[in-house]
Order: structure tokens, then C-alpha cells, then sequence
């Protein structure tokens, strides 16, 4: 254990001997602590991709253990809230990588706190502050359980290691920071949407609305903040609806926004790509088949309308202020 810890400390060297820095640095201390939990070793500054190096020939704790490598400054995450992040996972026993989201180029977000994760994330990330990086190991139990991932490589009896780079959280009372003028002189065969930015709209698609053949987008409400650029987490709220006027989906009802991933050819908010943050804008889909129907879809009434009120954008977090 001693003879690990000291491998994590940065020392200089001199007269042909190893020497350690008078005082340590806050990095210093950390890397100390996670060595004496017996956490893996991790290279590499916030926001870059890190090396993560576990010795297999130590059995790893049987609950979650992590440590915080770096803490950052920003507002704590709270639980219930959008948790932003670049992350890197791999197992334990092995040092494979099974996923990471810093070659993607893209952070990941995910409500934290309220079992929509793994539990070793909840446990671990709610009350860590903004711009802090966080190793954990977490056991089969904590993780995904006696069925593994298989589609990831990941048994039921694998530990997992993370790293993760917190960058921003999001909770109930996120709203734009900018100002949206109306857009004028917009098509009347559009679907209206009522109500004032930063509040729950309500989404009409009147009879004479004309169905999408592919999807389209329109902003009705241009904000002032910068433009939306290409591989950005955009935070938003949505309200869904058919052309039936079916509620489908929303964010308005938990208060807390969500995030998705633009411009990297996944799904149609890539349309979102150049908006300006604030922005209030109408996303138009045709529809697509239900799951195993064979029934043929009716754009007049299965075309699918989403208001969105984009709130704001998160790049990688080497990006980070």
C-alpha cells in the first residue's frame, strides 16, 4: 500500500536519488488518499482523457469506494438534478475500457440521485462540486448487478472503475440567461405554441397544420445567447405532442431539464446546430412505425410536434471555464 502511494506522488529527482517536494500540492494529497483507500491509480489533468491503471492482483472493496482527485470550484451537484459530465468506465480485473465519452467528444448527462443511473453514481456524485474529477470503484451490486452488460463486456461479477469529470449540474430552477424576441412573419400552417419563455407551453396543432414529410425545424422565439455549435450537449426543456394533439412527452412536469447530444448524426435535435441559446423553437417529425406493428402510420394525426426552450450548452470538460 505504502510503496503504491508513493508511485502516485510526483517527485523530483536529484543527485541520483528520488526526493519528494518539501509540501505537497492539493493533487498531491488526494492522489495520497485514493492510494489509501486502495483506489487505481489515474493519469492525466481534469478534462483530459485519463489512464486508469488497477492492480487485478488486489481483491477490490465489496462497497463503493471513490475519491475525489480534483475539486472544482463550481456549484454542487444536488440530487434530482441533470449532472453533465465526460467520463471514462472500464473493469476492474482487467483494464479494459468499455466506454468513454471523451473520444466522442461530447459529455454525457444524466439525472443523478434518482435511480436513473447505476447506483455507485448516485451514491457517489450528489454534493460534488462543478469542475472536481472523482475516481470510484464500484462493486457488481452497486453497478449493474448479477446480469452484467453484456453488450459492454461487463459480467456479473465485475467490479467497475470511473472516472468522472464533473462540468455543470442543472436542477429546478434552470433558465435562460437570455432574452427571445417573437419571430415574425412565420408560416400559419405551423402548430401554435402559447405561453411566456420559461414557463410549461401549451402546444395546438390546429386542423389545418400541414404534417412533415421529414423532419423540420422553425424558431419562433430567437434568443440573444451564442449559437448552438456542432457535438454540444444542449440543456433543454420539451413538450411533445402529436398531431392528434396527444401529449407524449415532457420535461415541464419533474422541472428539470435534460440533455442531448447535437450535430453528431444520432437524432434530430441536430437540426438544433446554430440556434442561438434562449431560443424557443418548433421541431416537426413524421411519424415513424410503432415497434413491431405492421400498421401503417397516419401523418395527419401520428406526425409529432416538440417545443423546446433551450436553456444552454455544454462542451467537453476540457472546454470548461
Amino acid at each position: 500500500m505504502r510503496r503504491l502511494a508513493v508511485l502516485l506522488l510526483p517527485m523530483l529527482v536529484a543527485s541520483g536519488l528520488l526526493t519528494a517536494c518539501a509540501s505537497q500540492t492539493a493533487a498531491q494529497k488526494a492522489a495520497s488518499k485514493a492510494a489509501e483507500k486502495g483506489l487505481p491509480t489515474v493519469s492525466g489533468s481534469y478534462g483530459t482523457k485519463p489512464t486508469v491503471k488497477a492492480d487485478a492482483k488486489k481483491k477490490p472493496a465489496t462497497k463503493v469506494t471513490s475519491a475525489v482527485l480534483v475539486t472544482g470550484k463550481g456549484p454542487k451537484v444536488a440530487k434530482g438534478d441533470l449532472l453533465v459530465a465526460d467520463y471514462l468506465g472500464q473493469v476492474y480485473a482487467t483494464n479494459k475500457v468499455f466506454d468513454n465519452s471523451y473520444d466522442r467528444g461530447s459529455p454525457a448527462g444524466f439525472p443523478i440521485g434518482v435511480g436513473q443511473v447505476i447506483q455507485g453514481w448516485d451514491d457517489t456524485l450528489v454534493g460534488v462540486p462543478a469542475g472536481s474529477r472523482v475516481v470510484m470503484v464500484i462493486p457488481p451490486a452497486a453497478g449493474y448487478g448479477a446480469a452484467g452488460n453484456p453488450q459492454a463486456g461487463i459480467k456479473g461479477t465485475d467490479s467497475l472503475v470511473f472516472v468522472v469529470d464533473v462540468i455543470a449540474s442543472y436542477g429546478k430552477t434552470t433558465a435562460s440567461k437570455s432574452t427571445a424576441t417573437a419571430v415574425s412573419g412565420l408560416p400559419k400552417t405551423l402548430p401554435i405554441v402559447s405561453g411566456a419563455m420559461g414557463a410549461r407551453p401549451k402546444v395546438t396543432v390546429p386542423k389545418t397544420a400541414v404534417p412533415p414529410t421529414k423532419p423540420a425545424l422553425v424558431v419562433i422565439d430567437k434568443g440573444t445567447g451564442a449559437p448552438i455549435g456542432k457535438g454540444k450537449l444542449v440543456i433543454m426543456h420539451y413538450e411533445a405532442v402529436s398531431f392528434a394533439n396527444k401529449a407524449l412527452q415532457s420535461t415541464w412536469p419533474t422541472g428539470v431539464p435534460q440533455g442531448y447530444s447535437v450535430g453528431m448524426g444520432q437524432n434530430p435535435f441536430d437540426l438544433l446546430v446554430g440556434v442561438p441559446i434562449g431560443s424557443r423553437v418548433l421541431l416537426m417529425l413524421p411519424p415513424q412505425p410503432a415497434t413491431g406493428s405492421t400498421a401503417k402510420p397516419n401523418p395527419k394525426t401520428d406526425s409529432v410536434v416538440v417545443a423546446i426552450d433551450v436553456l444552454a450548452q455544454n462542451g467537453p470538460a476540457k472546454e470548461a471555464p
